[in-house]
């Protein structure tokens, strides 16, 4: 199993365009370990060449060009993606579907609920059925009496991808914002069945529940929302009233945080964060919080960073 850190930062990416906060200062200004980061994306594949894009941030253009392995080489019109699985209905996991369109018409996998958000309050599957048969919605079965599955996708047909309701929270413009239901926002367990190696994926994680810190335990590294260091670290910039936990994610420190849950897991598990907002201090690599990470063993991912299970 090959994965493909396409975009490593949460939604505006890293500079944010109307951010002054220090750590979007200094890596406008070139300041020695701080690296600009685009908006969350990874790909996986099983040969290299069909890759399932786990979500399809607005920087997907710019991503997929700085990739060779995702280029056109098979003819006049073509990609290395070859289908496209989500997380959520987040702007900034589903806009880059737009900038898709001339690759339609396009398979993409999602549950009901995020379909719903998707034809309704952010209506991307009507809009892009004028370019050429638009988006192939595939349902991945989710429900409240059945909020875990495993399904396989045509171009890794030796991946069985174990999918898990997550408490974390809707999108902006959905009905059910404050109050999200099963299939709103889903952590992925990768298995190669061929090794047996194990990837969990949630970049949207605001409490992990039994079943969430059960597939964490069971997987060969895990790939998670780091996107603040405290909960309350944009309202104490003035950026918002807003606590990560009630944007549906957990903070990386403090009691109960997710670095406590990353401890948890066996000595052998790769833990790295992903979905990195622009204020968390973790961005600078020659910070105190930096520092934590490493003392317990977690990585920072970044764009380009690439590894085989």
């Amino acid at each position: 199993m090959q994965v493909l850190i396409l975009g490593s930062a949460a939604g505006g990416g890293f500079p944010q365009w109307n951010c002054n906060c220090d750590n979007c200062r200094g890596v406008r200004q070139g300041r020695a370990g701080l690296r600009p980061r685009t908006q969350s994306s990874i790909a996986v594949s099983m040969d290299g060449e069909r890759w399932l894009l786990c979500n399809a941030s607005p920087d997907i253009r710019a991503q997929l060009n700085a990739h060779p392995a995702l280029w056109p080489t098979r003819g006049l019109r073509d990609s290395g993606i070859a289908e496209v699985l989500l997380v959520d209905a987040q702007i900034d996991h589903v806009s880059g579907l737009l900038s898709l369109r001339e690759g339609c018409p396009l398979d993409v996998w999602c549950t009901a609920s995020v379909h719903g958000d998707l034809v309704e309050g952010f209506p991307l599957f009507p809009m892009l059925s004028h370019w050429n048969g638009g988006l192939a919605w595939h349902e991945i079965p989710m429900t409240q009496d059945a909020p875990s599955c495993t399904f396989q996708v045509p171009s890794c047909p030796q991946l069985d991808i174990t999918v898990l309701s997550l408490h974390s929270n809707a999108p902006p413009y959905s009905p059910r914002r404050g109050a999200p239901a099963a299939g709103d926002n889903l952590g992925l367990l990768f298995r190669d069945r061929s090794t047996g190696k194990t990837l969990f994926y949630a970049p949207g994680l605001g409490q992990p529940s039994a079943a969430a810190r059960a597939l964490m335990a069971e997987a060969d590294c895990v790939l998670v929302d780091g996107t603040l260091w405290h909960d309350d670290e944009m309202i104490r910039l003035g950026i918002t009233d807003a606590t990560g936990s009630e944007m549906g994610h957990l903070a990386l420190a403090g009691e109960g945080g997710m670095i406590e849950e990353l401890d948890a897991l066996p000595a052998s598990t790769r833990r790295i964060l992903i979905h990195i907002n622009n204020t968390n201090p973790i961005l600078d690599e020659t910070s105190a919080e930096r520092a934590v990470l490493a003392q317990h063993a977690i990585e920072v991912a970044h764009d380009g960073m690439q590894f085989t299970l």
